[in-house]
């Protein structure tokens, strides 16, 4: 929903950043602003800066930063209207609602209606287990070692062996038959009656990512079927799009996300302090899991089991995570079967050395590809490496290719040129882009011009938030139209306004750009390292150089453009005057 900027502004206003950011981070005040450890990037070293009298935060490190719209939708992962929702609900502010028509509203009415019903049920199976019918329930999971805390932080509950007691239960709440059916919570047939869908199982909440409970899994206590029973899909639960623990896993900000099999390992990993760790629903890892997880890691470390069936789920995973652009790992648990088992048998220090030497996906696929050939027969083993040379075509980045292969080689014992002549025969014959040719040792990447451009003008601006009685100094020959990069253009325009006005107001600033990225450029603006200047001629020096450079890109930029733009021309002509008169001129800072 849109908000007015006027309400946005007030949310902001009322949500100090030190207040909100030391709620998730431990930061200590340093000088002029706080410091702690980067909650998006792991560092032992405190980098991660948060401005009071900016009402922005940065990471040196990283370079993560925005206002507190920003950190709240790149910790929690929530979109900009989400964010202002969270910090209003939190600062007290009253949003509008949305405005929906007659079938959207039936629509979300219904979906609440199945939130709130999931969330009842929830709460009596927790009930349960820590009754009289649930002791069986309680008995199996202490038995899995896991501790009362664990339990209740995962929710985990208990089913009774009576076929209708969550119904009758549910149904004395006011719920009625068919909302219990279109949660997946009871069934309807003519010998039963109305009847749960589970009994006599030790319960798994699933919540999606903002913890609200859409579903269940069940384990049956005894020799029941199925073993695991799930919920159906529904209007707020598909399977194919949520992962159980995920609610958790997606703020452990370990670097990576550990995917496993089961319920079970979820728990247990958490349980040792392996936050990271989601799992898929009962079905095979599809794309839109993939797609989900993307928006919360670059890499997944795969622990399924490592027995057959496990391996052939790792293979098929690593292939659904490369089209989705993130990084794989396998985690080898050999000699155990599951993360749980190995955790309980070798502990949180093996299983922690375990994910560091977690194989790259490629060499785990190699090594399984290389189970099907005899490489002490010539024939077998040239064929292997032709499979090789297939599998290498599969990239399509030429550098990431190139680098593969020289692993492979060295992995294999294979002569890098046999193997990229080996690459380009399999490329050139399947219509494949070719390797890329490599370069020639001792060439150095030129450093980027467009760079060297931006630095003076992203100085430039942090000095005038830095020190704004400078811009009396430097406005006649600088405005924002000399900023050439769009976003710098359009900082400059509410910055210089607000320097007129003497209300600056950094964090506003980056209000005006929706896009987390955008907002991440703009708060790397404000917080340029600059010099340390001792003497006051330093000073004076260092701001006229940097006046001068920002308004000589200025005028090459519109030199470029004025022989078909007629404003550019005029721009030209009014930049050539002000770097003449900037010559001869002495900026003091007095």
């Amino acid at each position: 929903m849109y908000y007015p900027d006027e309400l946005i502004e007030e949310v902001r206003m009322k949500s100090d950043i030190v207040d909100v950011i030391s709620g998730y981070v431990k930061i200590q005040k340093k000088g002029s602003s706080h410091f702690g450890l980067c909650p998006f990037h792991n560092e032992k070293s405190p980098s991660f800066s948060v401005s009071q009298s900016k009402q922005m935060y940065y990471c040196f490190g990283c370079g993560a930063g925005g206002n507190v719209f920003t950190f709240i939708m790149e910790y929690e992962n929530y979109s900009f209207q989400e964010a202002v929702k969270f910090l209003a609900d939190r600062a007290g502010v009253n949003l509008p609602e949305a405005e929906y028509n007659e079938e959207t509203r039936k629509r979300e009415g219904q979906r609440a209606r199945l939130l709130e019903v999931n969330k009842e049920a929830a709460k009596y199976f927790f009930y349960q287990l820590r009754g009289e019918s649930g002791k069986g329930g309680l008995k199996y999971l202490m038995g899995r070692e896991l501790s009362k805390e664990t339990i209740r932080k995962f929710g985990l509950g208990f089913s009774n062996v009576s076929s209708d007691d969550l119904t009758r239960y549910l149904k004395s709440k006011g719920y009625e038959d068919k909302l219990l059916i279109e949660a997946g919570l009871a069934s309807f047939d003519e010998k039963y009656g109305m009847h749960d869908k589970f009994w006599n199982r030790v319960m798994f909440p699933i919540q999606d990512i903002n913890h609200r409970v859409i579903g269940f899994g069940g384990r049956v206590m005894g020799e029941g079927k199925p073993k695991y029973l799930n919920s159906p899909e529904t209007m707020i639960f598909d399977k194919s799009r949520n992962l159980y623990g995920l609610n958790f896993a997606r703020t452990s900000r370990a670097g990576n996300i550990i995917l496993c099999e089961g319920y079970m390992d979820v728990i247990a990993m958490h349980q040792a302090g392996f936050s990271q760790a989601a799992a898929s629903l009962g079905t095979a890892f599809t794309p839109g899991q993939a797609g989900l997880l993307k928006r919360y890691t670059q890499e997944v470390v795969l622990a399924y089991d490592s027995d057959g069936a496990g391996v052939t789920a790792a293979l098929r995973a690593i292939g659904i995570l490369k089209e989705a652009g993130l990084t794989g790992k396998v985690l080898s648990l050999e000699p155990y079967k599951d993360p749980d088992e190995f955790i309980k048998n070798r502990g949180q220090e093996a299983f922690k050395e375990r994910i560091a030497k977690a194989e790259n996906s490629f060499f785990f696929e190699l090594r399984m590809l290389e189970k099907d050939y005899d490489l002490n027969d010539p024939e077998a083993k040239t064929k292997f490496h032709r499979e090789i040379a297939r599998k290498l075509c599969g990239f399509g980045e030429e550098v990431e290719r190139e680098n593969y292969m020289e692993a492979v080689a060295l992995k294999y014992h294979i002569s890098f040129e046999s193997l990229r002549k080996l690459v380009f025969s399999h490329a050139a014959r399947n219509g494949m882009a070719s390797p890329a040719v490599r370069p020639k040792p001792g060439i150095q990447k030129k450093k980027d011009p467009e760079e060297n451009k931006k630095k003076p003008q992203k100085i430039l601006l942090t000095w005038l938030v830095e020190e704004p009685y400078i811009y009396q100094k430097i406005k006649k020959y600088i405005s924002p139209g000399d900023f050439t990069e769009d976003l710098y253009k359009k900082i400059a325009e509410k910055l210089f306004a607000d320097l007129e006005s003497g209300t600056v107001n950094p964090a506003a600033i980056i209000s005006l750009f929706a896009d987390e990225e955008q907002q991440r450029e703009a708060a790397s603006v404000f917080n340029t390292k600059l010099d340390h200047l001792s003497s006051r001629a330093e000073q004076e020096k260092a701001i006229h150089d940097i006046v001068v450079s920002v308004k000589k890109n200025s005028f090459d930029y519109f030199y470029s453009r004025s022989t078909a733009d007629v404003s550019a021309l005029n721009q030209v002509i009014e930049g050539k005057k002000a770097l003449e008169e900037l010559d001869k001129t002495h900026i003091s800072l007095d």
